[in-house]
């Protein structure tokens, strides 16, 4: 919903009426007097919690902790946040500090399994970096009757040596050429794993995917038999 009033210059009063904005907080660091990173979690969590109390804030709440007993029983809860259109849980060492960075051990995403549907390259563009001189950023379609529709694009999940044979072939299937685009044969598919697929009126398809990637590359696989558009939208989470 928010993603709606995102690169606006100005969003309007019936946007901030239908859309509103809250906050939800996760950690408390500094309380306006005192640095907090160097205590415990659950110390921290009791200090945000008397902190958000005392603010009395209309669209202000903790995000929510989750009792369990054993691993089988997080782990029904995490696939069960697909329907609830989460990401997965977050596990947080109780004892743990607070530290900057991305430290091993005191805190573990564990993300749900991610959706996976074949699809066709129809586009290719070079990298940045390393990969300025690799056509490594690829555009990819649904068939809806016998049209492409771009459902995504992803420039990761790939190895190097994988990028070299992908680069290699759009060099020797371009049928195209728009600035530093390359239009490709509709013949390579794509296997794309990625966290959601949501409605979109921004793509000629109506989809946007969420975190795409490549997860593997379907060399054996007719393009004629990669996914339809209906299948990508029955993926949409309610």
């Amino acid at each position: 919903d928010l993603q709606t009033r995102l690169g606006r210059k100005k969003v309007t009063a019936k946007m901030l009426a239908e859309l509103p904005a809250h906050i939800r907080a996760y950690d408390l660091l500094h309380d306006g007097r005192e640095d907090l990173r160097a205590l415990s979690y659950d110390a921290r969590r009791a200090r945000l919690a008397a902190w958000a109390e005392a603010q009395g804030a209309e669209r202000l709440d903790l995000s929510a902790e989750i009792p369990f007993d054993d691993w089988p029983t997080l782990a029904a809860h995490r696939e069960a946040q697909r329907e609830e259109g989460e990401e997965g849980v977050m596990l947080k060492r109780r004892d743990a500090p607070y530290t900057g960075g991305r430290p091993v051990g005191p805190w573990w995403k564990w993300k749900r399994d991610p959706l996976v549907v074949d699809a066709v390259m129809m586009y290719a563009q070079r990298g940045h970096g390393k990969r300025s001189s690799f056509y490594s950023d690829y555009t990819f379609g649904a068939w809806e009757d016998d049209q492409l529709l771009p459902i995504g694009k992803a420039y990761s999940g790939f190895t190097d040596e994988e990028l070299k044979k992908l680069d290699n072939w759009v060099r020797h299937n371009a049928v195209g050429r728009f600035g530093p685009v390359r239009e490709v044969k509709k013949d390579l598919v794509l296997e794309v794993a990625f966290d959601a697929v949501h409605p979109s009126s921004r793509h000629k398809s109506g989809v946007a995917l969420r975190f795409p990637r490549i997860h593997r590359i379907r060399w054996d696989k007719p393009a004629a038999e990669a996914d339809t558009l209906t299948n990508v939208k029955a993926l949409i989470e309610n």
